[in-house]
C-alpha cells in the first residue's frame, strides 16, 4: 500500500524535532505536522523587549547528561552556567534577609529535603502519597521551601504531586542557559526538517496496517506515528484517535495533568535596577498558605526583569485574563519596593505568554497525581506494536518537565517506531 511517508511526527517541539532527526538518521522518510506557525512547542524565545527572553522552557538542566548541551555547542551556540552567578535575595516582610538568615534558609532547605526523603522511605502503609504530606511544616522556612519545590519548580501545588515521582525527577548537575534562548536553540536544531505549519491533526486512524492523519491540511498516510502533544491536548480530545486510545493509556493521560508556570518580562524605564545584580534572584519568605511570584533580574545584563508564577496562583491569573499577570507582578514588586517599582519598570512594554490558555499546550508541563506511580511508563508504552508512540516530557521517568526529557523521549519513540516498521518491509536496516 502506498504511503506518504514512513513516519509521521505530530508536533515540532523538542520531542518532535528529536523524533524527526532520529528517524531521518535511520533512513526513514518523515513528515512533521505542527499545529502552530513555528517550531519549538513550549520553548518560545521572544525579542520584543529588545533582547532574547524565553517565555517557556529556559534552562538546559542536568547539563552533564543533557543531550541538547553538546548539540547546542556543535551548532555554535553559547551556553552560560547560570549556577555560577546565582545571587538570591529574600524579602522578610519589612527588610532583606541578612547573612545569618540566609544561612538559616540554606540549613532549612537541607533539612526539608532530608525530611522528604525519610518520609519516602517509610513502610508502604505509613508512606505519604503526596509531596505536601511529606513536607515538614511549622518551621520559619518550611512554607517557603514547599512553595518553591511545588508551584515554582514543579508548576503544581505540593498536594497535587506524587512523592515518589517528585524524588525520581529531582534535577541535579549544572543548569545552562542558551544566551539566545531555548526557543532559538530548537529552531536551529529543526532546520531542514520537513515541517508543515498550521497543520493540527484532528483525527488519527491507527487500527489498520498503516496510519492516517486528517486535519485542515487534508489527509496524510504513514507506516507509523510519534505523537508529541502535551497531556493537556491529549485530555482535551483535540485529536480524535480511531480506535480510541487503550484504557491504560487514557488513564495515564488522566494521571498526568498539566501544571502551569507562566513568565513575564518587564523592561526597565531607565537606570534604576532596584539594587539587584544581573541574574539576581528575588523571592519572599512565605507563611503557611501564602503564594507569591519569584523573579530573576537583568539576565546577561539586559534591561528586563523576569517574573515567574506557578501552580494554583498561575491558573487563577490565567483565568483572570489579559493584564492580570502584569498586575500581579507589579503588586508583588510593590510589596518590596513600594512606588519605586512602578517608576523603575514600564507597564506599557512587557513580554508574556499564557501557556494555560494556549490551545496547543493547555499548561506548562505534567505533574503526576499522588499515588499514580507508573503513569509515565504507561503513557510511553508502544501501541500497535510500536507503530503508534506517544512522546514528550511527560513520558520521561527522570527528566520529566524538561527539554532533555522531551528530547530523549522523542528520539526513543522514533527508534521504537522504526523497529516496528521492519517486519512490514518499510526499512532495509535495523536501527542501531
Amino acid at each position: 500500500m502506498s504511503r506518504d511517508c514512513d513516519l509521521l511526527v505530530v508536533g515540532a517541539g523538542a520531542a518532535g524535532i528529536a523524533a524527526a532527526r532520529e528517524a531521518l538518521s535511520l533512513g526513514l522518510s518523515v513528515r512533521v505536522l505542527e499545529a502552530r506557525g513555528r517550531v519549538g512547542g513550549r520553548a518560545l524565545t521572544d525579542a520584543s523587549l529588545g533582547a532574547p527572553m524565553d517565555l517557556g522552557a529556559t534552562w538546559l538542566h542536568a547539563a552533564q547528561s543533557n543531550p541538547l548541551a553538546p548539540l547546542a555547542e556543535a551548532a555554535g551556540l553559547e551556553l552560560f552556567n547560570h549556577d555560577s552567578v546565582r545571587d538570591s535575595r529574600v524579602w522578610m516582610g519589612d527588610r532583606w534577609a541578612g547573612a545569618a538568615e540566609m544561612a538559616e534558609y540554606e540549613a532549612a532547605e537541607r533539612a526539608w529535603h532530608e525530611a522528604v526523603r525519610l518520609a519516602d522511605a517509610l513502610p508502604a502503609g505509613e508512606r505519604p502519597l503526596s509531596l505536601a504530606d511529606a513536607a515538614p511544616r511549622g518551621g520559619p522556612w518550611d512554607a517557603t521551601l514547599t512553595h518553591w519545590e511545588g508551584p515554582v519548580i514543579a508548576a503544581a501545588e505540593a498536594a497535587e504531586i506524587d512523592l515518589g515521582d517528585y524524588l525520581s525527577t529531582l534535577l541535579t548537575g549544572t543548569n545552562l542557559l542558551p544566551r539566545e534562548g531555548c526557543g532559538h536553540l530548537l529552531g536551529t536544531l529543526a532546520r531542514g526538517l520537513p515541517v508543515t505549519f498550521d497543520a493540527p491533526v484532528e483525527r488519527l486512524s491507527w487500527g489498520g496496517p498503516g496510519l492516517r492523519a486528517e486535519g485542515p491540511f487534508g489527509a496524510l498516510t504513514a507506516g507509523a506515528a510519534v505523537v508529541t502533544v502535551s497531556t493537556g491536548v491529549l485530555a482535551s480530545g483535540a485529536i480524535r484517535f480511531d480506535p480510541a486510545l487503550p484504557q491504560a493509556t487514557a488513564q495515564a493521560v488522566h494521571d498526568l495533568p498539566m501544571g502551569l508556570l507562566n513568565k513575564i518580562g518587564l523592561r526597565a524605564t531607565g537606570e534604576d535596577r532596584l539594587d539587584l545584580p544581573s541574574f539576581g534572584g528575588l523571592e519572599r519568605r512565605l507563611g503557611e498558605g501564602e503564594r507569591a511570584m519569584t523573579f530573576v533580574a537583568w539576565p546577561f545584563g539586559r534591561d528586563h526583569l523576569e517574573g515567574f508564577v506557578g501552580g494554583a496562583l498561575a491558573w487563577e491569573t490565567s483565568r483572570a485574563g489579559e493584564g492580570a499577570l502584569a498586575e500581579l507582578a507589579f503588586a508583588e514588586l510593590g510589596r518590596i519596593y513600594g512606588a519605586r517599582a512602578g517608576r523603575a519598570l514600564r507597564r506599557d512594554i512587557r513580554a508574556e505568554w499564557d501557556w494555560g490558555r494556549d490551545p496547543h499546550a493547555l499548561g506548562a508541563y505534567a505533574a503526576l497525581r499522588p499515588g499514580r506511580g507508573g503513569a509515565r511508563e504507561a503513557l510511553s508504552a508502544p501501541l500497535a506494536g510500536g507503530r503508534l508512540m506517544l512522546a514528550g516530557e511527560a513520558c520521561h521517568a527522570t527528566l520529566a518537565g524538561t527539554l532533555a526529557g522531551a528530547w530523549l523521549s522523542g528520539a526513543g519513540a522514533a527508534r521504537e517506531a522504526a523497529a516496528a516498521l521492519l517486519p512490514h518491509g518499510i526499512l532495509g536496516r535495523r536501527p542501531a
